[in-house]
């Protein structure tokens, strides 16, 4: 048993923990911006109040979603990847129970962007999640670059 475990040892895309924290602050980012991108395109031909209210909504909500939600995720994985192994393997930047719900939020983006639904409406919804995932994002890379701890992520 051991000697198997030994083999499919070095299979694993193991990676020092400080890349996680740069992976998943750019899988969040880049979700952030796109779903940002995707309201913008959705906006760009609408002018005046038509276009404020959905961004200043969006942009309102997307700071209590930061605040009491997400936030708290990237908190906890950032403690997470901090406490693992000096190398760990490269898809543990998120927890495995994570995948199911990024899986699900996917499902739930793609089903809202086909619906009928008015996408000046899916704005808000899309700029609030969007935004919330960039701030949050910020979280990883204050912590890739923090220089007041004696703590590095990659100790």
């Amino acid at each position: 048993m051991v000697i198997k475990q030994t083999f499919l040892k070095q299979f694993k895309p193991a990676v020092p923990r400080i890349y996680l924290l740069v992976i998943a602050g750019l899988a969040w980012s880049g979700v952030g911006l796109l779903l940002c991108w995707h309201v913008y395109d959705w906006l760009k031909d609408m002018h005046g109040i038509m276009v404020l209210i959905p961004v200043l909504a969006g942009i309102m909500l997307s700071l209590i979603v930061f605040h009491f939600g997400f936030s708290r995720i990237a908190r906890k994985n950032i403690d997470r990847i901090c406490q693992s192994d000096k190398y760990a393997c490269i898809f543990s930047f998120q927890e495995w129970k994570s995948y199911v719900i990024i899986t699900v939020m996917i499902a739930s983006g793609v089903f809202l962007r086909r619906s009928t639904i008015p996408k000046h409406s899916l704005a808000v919804i899309y700029l609030t999640i969007g935004c919330a995932l960039f701030f949050s994002s910020l979280l990883y890379f204050n912590r890739v670059w923090k220089k007041n701890t004696n703590e590095h992520p990659n100790k």
